[in-house]
């Protein structure tokens, strides 16, 4: 029985490799640096993040790539003794589809070579020979400038130099007609080489379908079964399930693991933490076709509570925009603070003074205390640069804000005990939902102080930071921000709690 999610919170398109029965898994960061988590797992039930592969500048172009740039769907294989992950590196700064080795997964992965490959979403694999083969999605610019998409394309590489080995790209399958064919991996498994892609969009669309040949450069036939996977049209908790990857279990079963999400509200509309990363089990038949069980929830997390200090330093949960952690905030200006200097724009700015976590439960809460005696700072709910809750403190006031995409609501307060330090928090509150509610949301969200007791600043309604709204591949991302002068992070807390469906 598998346990879903496998990773909760902003963790896309998850692909696993497994060596001597550990599993190891990657998911997308986009903007977000350190890039690239790389998880370990015994049992594909619980999850330990072990370390990134771009934890150094110049591994991936992140700091100059616009809003849903960055590091998009990477693939983790095992081959040769070393571990291999290629990634679209993509807009913008980005250094095109990146092939990174390491020895040991939880790093230091290498600098990264890139590869003469176009396209997004790059899979690699070798054949017995050990030809290696680089399937992606490939993509190119029409003369007026419009993205045209070429289908899923296959190329042999020198993966020590990145070359191409031959001058044209072959077409192999683009799957059964849904729009935006990407994440193709490719498997020899038995006598068949078998191709397994996405298609129909991320969105509600989103869905799995696999081909196979006798020949990794095919011709590929489509199952008869497709689509492997999918979610559309069903009332199922786990929506726009696809873009899945395969591996074998230690008792010889299969599984894929895939992204999905996870949306509230009567009609199933707001997904407020975006695409996580889920697991569901594969049999196969006599003809050797696979086949997928449904993407179900259940309820087995539990109660998530951590305290942390900027003693500690910065784990591998703290991640920053366009930047790493330790860029943003000083841990040693200050003993036993974390120090953020405001750039003189808060988080509407493409490089905030901000470190945060993902949401990663749907009943969460953080709290942050504050120095703001030299400086005006606080606490951002973030899905990007223009759709963020912010509540900011000086000694005296603390304000709380609401931006969606050129529209701000704010709410004031005056402090009854003002001072340098301050507590803020923010709450995501989901609905109790009985029956046809269609005013119902993905949750609430609440900004609060602590100002003897606490005190809600202001509220807004949690689905203008869903994925749906925001139109966004990441999600929710909670921290605190200097917006002038020096602020200094003393602690941060967060609980969270998954419901029940």
């Amino acid at each position: 029985m598998h346990v879903n999610p496998l990773i909760s919170g902003f963790h896309p398109d998850p692909s696993v490799c497994v060596v001597d029965g550990t599993y190891y898994l990657a998911t997308s960061t986009f903007e977000y640096l350190p890039g690239i988590p790389i998880f370990r797992s015994d049992d594909l039930r619980t999850v330990e993040l072990i370390g990134h592969v771009a934890t150094r500048p110049g591994q991936l172009g992140v700091p100059g790539v616009p809003t849903g740039g960055g590091a998009w769907a990477p693939t983790i294989r095992h081959h040769d003794g070393k571990f291999w992950l290629v990634v679209p590196d993509m807009m913008g700064t980005g250094r095109g589809n990146v092939l990174f080795t390491a020895e040991d997964p939880a790093g230091p992965w290498s600098d990264g070579v890139v590869m003469e490959i176009p396209g997004i979403d790059p899979d690699i694999a070798w054949a017995e020979d050990g030809t290696c083969y680089v399937t992606a999605s490939f993509l190119r610019l029409s003369e007026d400038g419009e993205m045209v998409h070429e289908g899923i394309k296959q190329i042999k590489l020198d993966p020590e130099t990145g070359k191409a080995l031959e001058p044209e790209s072959r077409q192999l399958w683009s799957g059964t007609g849904g729009m935006f064919p990407e994440a193709p991996h490719l498997y020899h498994i038995g006598d068949w080489w078998y191709l397994m892609i996405a298609e129909g969009g991320t969105e509600r669309g989103h869905s799995v379908t696999i081909a196979r040949s006798a020949s990794p450069e095919g011709p590929f036939e489509g199952s008869p079964y497709n689509p492997l996977v999918t979610a559309r049209g069903t009332d199922r908790p786990v929506q726009n399930s696809g873009h899945g990857d395969l591996v074998q279990l230690a008792d010889g079963s299969w599984a894929m693991v895939l992204l999905g999400t996870r949306p509230r509200s009567s009609t199933r509309a707001f997904a407020p933490m975006g695409r996580e990363t889920f697991i569901t089990a594969v049999t196969w038949d006599e003809d050797g076709w696979p086949h997928a069980e449904p993407v179900l929830l259940d309820s087995r997390h539990d109660a998530v509570a951590k305290h942390w200090t900027p003693a500690e330093g910065f784990d591998g949960e703290f991640i920053a925009v366009r930047q790493f952690p330790a860029d943003v905030a000083d841990l040693a200006a200050r003993p036993g603070a974390a120090r953020l200097t405001g750039p003189g724009a808060g988080m509407e700015s493409a490089k905030p003074a901000f470190v945060g976590v993902r949401q990663c439960a749907e009943a969460f809460e953080t709290t942050v205390e504050l120095d703001v005696s030299a400086g005006v700072g606080g606490l951002s709910i973030r899905y990007d640069e223009l759709a963020h809750l912010d509540v900011e403190a000086t000694p005296t006031t603390v304000t709380a804000s609401m931006h969606v995409y050129g529209l701000t609501q704010s709410w004031s307060y005056e402090r009854a005990n003002p001072g340098p330090l301050v507590s803020l928090r923010i709450s995501a509150i989901p609905p109790e939902v009985t029956g046809l509610d269609m005013a119902a949301s993905c949750d609430r969200l609440v900004a609060s102080v602590l100002d003897g007791e606490w005190v809600e600043v202001g509220a807004a309604d949690g689905r203008f930071l869903s994925s749906e709204v925001c139109e966004s591949f990441t999600g929710r991302v909670v921290g605190a921000y200097a917006r002038d002068g020096v602020v200094d992070l003393l602690g941060l807390d967060y609980t969270g709690q998954d419901i029940q469906r």
